[in-house]
């Protein structure tokens, strides 16, 4: 976490100085449409400190972005009558994560949208390697060392 970077296209958003259109912002957020929206009514959620990525975001803000995710995603809901909604953030350049604010994606679906989809058509993972992964993750939300729990 930092003060606003001079590079930060988000951060330049978040004070006004970019190209965007603001929908909605409070004191801690603002939200507003990409430059290249990928259907009607995208909308990007931001904080307006600077943060990387929901990871590294105090709980503060995180909690402050759930609530506009879900005030402003009613809102566009309502406003284009989408049938749908995905909500995405991503994490590090191999999750596609461009711009290194962290930022929310609110897209509004429809049936006959052609974003596509957004998950493989079946898994990728073998039952093992998830039984594997469940006992580490259990581990680490109860606080033990890797292979204890």
């Amino acid at each position: 976490m930092s003060a606003d970077p001079v590079d930060c296209a988000f951060c330049d958003a978040v004070n006004g100085n970019g190209k965007t259109e603001t929908v909605a912002q409070s004191e801690d957020w603002v939200a507003f449409f990409p430059l290249g929206p990928a259907t009607l009514g995208h909308t990007l959620v931001v904080p307006r400190l600077h943060v990387s990525d929901y990871w590294s975001a105090p709980s503060t803000i995180v909690s402050a972005l759930s609530r506009a995710c879900l005030d402003v995603g009613r809102a566009i809901q309502r406003a284009v009558s989408s049938e749908g909604m995905n909500l995405i953030t991503s994490q590090g350049a191999v999750a596609e994560q461009t711009v290194f604010h962290l930022h929310i994606h609110l897209l509004p679906r429809w049936s006959d949208d052609e974003f596509g989809s957004i998950w493989p058509a079946e898994s990728m993972v073998d039952s093992g390697r998830q039984a594997w992964a469940a006992d580490r993750i259990r581990a680490e939300c109860a606080g033990e060392p890797p292979g204890m729990g």
